[in-house]
């Protein structure tokens, strides 16, 4: 049985959410898929700077579940 956090992942498919990596990055796009681990998979993923504006646009991208610091959901 998934932690509710997971659970609150898990709920967020097909959400836009913004991902917060341990080296400082933030991405922002569409969760389409996730897993136990926290190993996601977004599309429609855009690199954002300090301001929040957009740096880089990306399509489809993995992120690996020991590199988040943290996950906002329900933009």
């Amino acid at each position: 049985m998934p932690s509710e956090p997971l659970k609150l992942l898990f709920r967020s498919v097909n959400k836009t959410i913004i991902v917060k990596l341990k080296d400082g990055s933030e991405y922002m796009g569409r969760l389409i898929k996730c897993d136990p681990t926290m190993n996601l998979t977004m599309t429609d993923t855009q690199e954002l700077n300090n301001n929040g504006d957009i740096k880089t646009k990306f399509g489809k991208v993995l992120i690996r579940g020991n590199n988040i610091l943290y996950i906002k959901t329900d933009l």
